[in-house]
């Protein structure tokens, strides 16, 4: 029997595969595994109470408010809060450019609100 280079590579690509399938992720106990629940959607508690997102400075809420009210998106005064109208309006932003709108906000759409990173001239 004759071993050829494709049947070799297919051999070794499905040793170095079938370890990714078997691998499993550790059980926690009830506690923990409430404990790591409530720390991962504890920014659905936040955001119900109009604070800003976690980790978003109100200024920053501000800025990107000023530009959805510039743009259309949203109406009225920046708060500086990243509330319900704030992620409606950049979900609507997101949704419009066909881009995904779970996670708010998307750096394509800070981008193309002029918010993006500032390109040297």
């Amino acid at each position: 029997m004759r071993i050829n280079f494709n049947n070799l590579v297919s051999a070794g690509l499905l040793l170095i595969a079938v370890p990714c399938f078997g691998t499993t992720r550790p059980r926690h106990s009830s506690t923990t595994h409430a404990t790591l629940r409530n720390a991962r959607y504890s920014h659905s508690t936040r955001s119900a109470h109009h604070e800003s997102a976690p980790g978003m400075a109100p200024e920053r809420a501000t800025e990107i408010q000023s530009a959805l009210i510039k743009s259309g998106y949203m109406s009225g005064e920046p708060t500086g809060s990243w509330d319900s109208q704030s992620v409606a309006a950049m979900q609507k932003l997101q949704g419009d450019n066909g881009w995904q709108t779970k996670i708010t906000p998307d750096s394509r759409a800070l981008i193309k609100l002029g918010l993006g990173p500032q390109q040297p001239n």
